[in-house]
């Protein structure tokens, strides 16, 4: 870490103590990563391969022809990486489960040493005055299940939730939240329909089956870590965004309505309405998932919080492809459109839709060039979407959207998955020669607006005990 990290440059619009401002004392700062992302270590310690360890062994899968086998070497630096969070301030951290470490099979024995270590990573968190978010799957499920037919097959569904238990049972008395999955429209979609993401598949009819497993999962899960008295607020995580058509033709307007479908209301509405939409449904037609009676309402169970990932906007065209750039918006290093308004829109209109369990935002961050000269990484191009972005949380709590906090995406570079190491979303700039980490511009930002909202929250309680009689 290095000694000096550089201060941003910071217009009045990004001033952490305006900002720290528009929320309460209590409000939830913390920052994400996922376990495939930054452990490394994937044949070590009695690991079994994971789908993303088989996906990124074909040729071609992966931008830079890069895997997962070493990343952030995050198995054994966890403590200086959690030092590293006290020293930014942190106080909550998101962070997944490597299935495969702890049950290499995905089901059958489990594996004692990839259990221990997430023991002690939670010890270390709370030792360390942080609180564990845990995420019991991000996209990396044991390569032995795919071979059985993976979350295409309803077996799946019984072996997570018998992992979901155990992993309950060893940090649900310690863990702030519990999520089931993250973002299972990408599971489905980029790993199942577009082939993209693993397992690298191309078929919609089983897309459509995973997804449904994958909620019906969550379901199952939530209600067993009920059952067991796992003292954790329960929840699951999905990436959404407002979908706006690219023009006012009917044609894209009904693509817009059709992708808001499959993004957000697929998986909104057997989550919170006991139903999958009827318009979606219809679009499928004979590729529906086969789902049999009593699933939707073991879907349908109540949720301690729902968490969202957000980005960026979609825009939905019914010929051709559509040009971020025509927007003339700021485009990020993936070429996604800075845009933090669909953020406030997304929640409000959600707010609007359902009825809402309290909400976290789990994700959100951008990737840009990051370069670290003379151990100093300059990002205000980062700090102005995060300020930006938190402003919009903001605003959509005043509108009446009970949001309880915010993760950062993410902590750390890392592993960009189809992109491996070409694109960086960390706070933290990562060197993968030296696996040195070097505090970016927004590190310190985000530092500031926490230490701000700390001192908010003391002051608060010195002033009502300046009222106190003596």
């Amino acid at each position: 870490m290095s000694a000096n990290p550089t201060e941003p440059l910071l217009a009045p619009a990004q001033d952490p103590e305006r900002i720290a401002r528009m929320f309460p004392a209590e409000f939830v700062w913390g920052v994400a990563t996922s376990a495939f992302q930054i452990e490394g270590s994937v044949a070590g310690d009695g690991r079994g391969p994971s789908i993303w360890d088989t996906f990124c062994a074909r040729p071609g899968t992966i931008l830079d022809g890069s895997d997962g086998r070493e990343a952030c070497s995050h198995l054994t630096r966890w403590e200086s990486d959690l030092d590293l969070l006290v020293a930014l301030g942190v106080g909550h951290y998101r962070f997944s489960i490597s299935w495969s470490r702890v049950q290499p099979n995905g089901h059958g024995p489990w594996n004692d040493t990839g259990i221990a270590f997430y023991d002690r990573l939670v010890d270390g968190l709370l030792a360390r005055g942080i609180k564990p978010h845990v995420t019991l799957y991000h996209w990396d499920l044991p390569e032995a299940l795919q071979q059985r037919g993976g979350w295409q097959s309803r077996e799946t569904v019984a072996d997570f939730v018998g992992y979901a238990r155990r992993m309950g049972a060893l940090l649900g008395d310690r863990a702030a939240t519990i999520t089931t999955h993250n973002e299972p429209w990408v599971v489905a979609t980029l790993g199942h329909r577009e082939g993209i993401f693993a397992p690298g598949l191309r078929d919609r009819r089983v897309a459509a089956q995973v997804s449904h497993h994958l909620l019906l999962s969550h379901g199952e899960a939530l209600t067993a870590l009920r059952a067991d008295g796992v003292r954790s607020q329960l929840g699951i995580v999905l990436n959404q965004a407002p979908v706006h058509s690219a023009t006012a033709l009917m044609e894209d307007r009904a693509k817009a309505q059709l992708e808001d479908g499959e993004l957000v209301r697929w998986y909104m509405d057997p989550l919170l309405k006991g139903a999958y939409p009827a318009d979606v449904l219809e679009h499928l037609g004979a590729d529906a998932p086969q789902v049999l009676p009593g699933d939707l309402e073991r879907i349908r169970v109540p949720l301690d919080f729902l968490g969202i990932n957000y980005y960026t906007r979609n825009i939905a065209i019914a010929q051709g492809a559509y040009d971020p750039s025509s927007s003339g918006l700021e485009l990020t290093d993936m070429g996604w459109e800075v845009y933090p308004t669909g953020l406030t829109e997304l929640l409000t209109r959600l707010q609007r839709d359902y009825r809402l369990p309290p909400i976290y935002i789990t994700e959100n961050g951008a990737a840009y060039p990051d370069q670290c000269i003379d151990g100093v990484v300059h990002d205000d191009a980062r700090v102005r979407y995060l300020a930006s972005h938190i402003e919009a949380v903001a605003q959509a709590r005043q509108a009446g959207v009970d949001v309880l906090g915010y993760f950062a995406w993410s902590l750390l570079d890392n592993f960009e998955w189809a992109h491996g190491y070409t694109k960086r979303f960390g706070i933290v700039h990562v060197d993968y020669r030296t696996q040195a980490r070097t505090p970016k511009s927004s590190a310190v930002w985000y530092r500031a607006l926490q230490k701000a909202t700390r001192e908010r929250s003391a002051g608060v309680v010195l002033r009502v005990l300046d009222r106190e009689p003596s």
